[in-house]
């Protein structure tokens, strides 16, 4: 006999319908596939059941009675307290037009759903879904990621880091390395600490957005982060830095008002074949960290630094 103890709980679908016909012509799919189904009606109880009911997936009439799916949708993802890997599909009585679903795509959407249903479709996407959201709560269960950003955390780092060595090994592939932290524009003083919550959020979205699915993108403290990008050689290793310092050269404002502009400092290691160098990503990672703390005591002008093995000061 089972332990009912240890039997994983099903996933768990968060509907909005007003309209009953739509809402059991989805729970008829839906249920005999092993999804559990919570109902709401309006966009208000929607938002109001998702913290205490930590939904798996959200699905979500376009026209609620109280409410545009797109504006629920938009408060979800500004919610700070809301998974960002939380999918969220909209649904719809007939096909939405180009423009509905720009708006929507743009708010955080990830699908929709239109009448007639092609339930084999929709099960086959679900799938897919709660299996890429299944594996972040490993991550997180795991403690490989940072709680504050969804990146991943030192120790998560270390992990995907040997996972990358063996890979730039196997196939003789370049690698590169980079650790970096934003400072006061001119000063090389950390950021104020009344700007550090919000320049964190925001400059996490960022690598999130500039990183490349095969990158690893981590938080190794406060305000440091780093990437590992396979297959990148140095310049590669450069630009990619220099993007991420453009996505972030907007002001950002002290609660007095005034504007505060910040920039990067970065520290790096590449190599250019896995296989010939006897440096592994886990030790770029130290070395890139070294680099950093130079950069962090470096002249205006001097913001990178590569990392030089003649000055060995590993900081983590």
């Amino acid at each position: 006999m089972t332990d009912v103890g240890l039997t994983p709980r099903p996933p768990l679908i968060l509907l909005a319908n007003e309209h009953e016909w739509a809402a059991r012509s989805l729970e008829t799919i839906l249920g005999p596939h092993g999804y559990a189904v919570l109902r709401a009606y309006t966009g208000r109880q929607l938002l109001g059941l998702v913290r205490s009911a930590q939904p798996d997936l959200i699905m979500v009439d376009m026209r609620l009675p109280d409410m545009r799916g797109v504006d629920v949708c938009r408060a979800l993802r500004d919610d700070p307290h809301f998974p960002e890997e939380t999918p969220i599909i909209f649904t719809s009585s007939g096909t939405p037009e180009r423009e509905q679903r720009l708006e929507a795509f743009k708010a955080g959407a990830w699908e929709f759903v239109s009448q007639p249903l092609d339930s084999e479709l929709l099960l086959l996407k679900l799938d897919a879904y709660m299996r890429g959201k299944r594996a972040v709560d490993r991550l997180r269960d795991e403690s490989l990621l940072d709680q504050a950003t969804g990146l991943y955390n030192m120790q998560g780092m270390v992990r995907r880091a040997r996972e990358m060595s063996a890979d730039a090994q196997r196939l003789h592939a370049p690698i590169s390395c980079v650790a970096f932290t934003p400072v006061a524009t001119a000063t090389s003083d950390p950021v104020p600490a009344e700007l550090t919550e919000i320049m964190i959020e925001h400059l996490g979205a960022i690598v999130r957005r500039t990183g490349r699915a095969s990158d690893a993108i981590g938080r190794l403290g406060p305000t440091e982060f780093a990437i590992i990008a396979p297959a990148t050689e140095e310049p590669g290793a450069i630009r990619m830095m220099e993007r991420i310092e453009a996505s972030l050269s907007e002001a950002l404002t002290k609660p007095d008002g005034i504007a505060q502009r910040v920039e990067l400092r970065t520290g790096y290691c590449s190599i250019t074949d896995g296989a010939r160098s006897a440096v592994d990503a886990v030790e770029m990672l130290l070395r890139a960290n070294t680099a950093l703390r130079h950069a962090r005591d470096a002249q205006r002008g001097e913001e990178i630094h590569v990392f030089d093995s003649s000055s060995v000061r590993y900081a983590l």
